[in-house]
């Protein structure tokens, strides 16, 4: 039987990023492990993005407000840098330094779906101002919730729909697209869930790919 305490602790807690398009179950998958680390006494930090702290939640606001229609792309990068770069700080790196695991509602890998994918704004530029928010860091693993833009705009037709919610069908092909080639490249920090299925599925696999996570706070996952 493998020793708990000769598995690596890594001196920083976990960063388990979540990502997908509109509609993915995201949050309610979050919940979902949230109770489960919870109930191994390994409570999670929860946050989400844009937001996470007071400056970032007053930053979402103007984001999703529908009446923030005329906004440019790059105003809307800069945006989600900001807010990003207050969480880290704020939030994240001090509950990473405590050996916490933090649970995180998307991530700098949204801005390169949604900026840099979605509104055209390409790759580089997206990961050369994320760089200056994450200030080296990364997550140690990344759950992508794969979900075909027609089947999320479906989830979503009851929802009170925000700035993005509204965007066209092929600025979520975009964005969708974004996604799979994150899914599809060599990173192994993303693994792929499929967002399609019962959220009692999508949950099983989600917990199946912390359980390789060789760390002290998982080992009774």
């Amino acid at each position: 039987m493998t020793d708990p305490e000769s598995l690596p602790n890594r001196g920083k807690g976990l960063l388990i990023t979540f990502e997908g398009p509109e509609g993915s179950g995201k949050t309610t998958l979050i919940r979902s492990l949230a109770q489960k680390l919870d109930g191994i006494g390994a409570t999670p930090v929860l946050v989400r993005e844009p937001g996470g702290t007071a400056i970032g939640e007053q930053i979402r606001n103007i984001l999703l407000d529908l009446a923030s229609e005329g906004m440019c792309a790059e105003t809307e990068l800069l945006l989600m840098v900001a807010s990003r770069a207050q969480l880290i700080r704020e939030t994240i790196r001090p509950a990473l330094a405590e050996d916490k695991i933090v649970l995180c509602d998307r991530f700098a890998d949204a801005s390169v779906a949604y900026q840099g994918f979605g509104r055209g704004l390409g790759t580089g530029t997206v990961h050369a101002l994320n760089a200056i928010a994450l200030g080296g860091l990364q997550p140690d693993l990344t759950l992508l919730c794969l979900l075909p833009p027609h089947l999320g705009r479906m989830r979503l037709k009851t929802r009170i729909t925000d700035r993005l919610d509204r965007e066209t069908v092929e600025f979520h092909e975009r964005v969708f697209s974004g996604y799979l080639a994150m899914s599809e490249s060599d990173d192994s920090r993303f693994r792929t869930l499929d967002a399609s299925a019962a959220p009692e599925v999508v949950m099983e696999q989600a917990v199946q790919e912390l359980r390789k996570v060789e760390h002290r706070l998982l080992y009774t996952l």
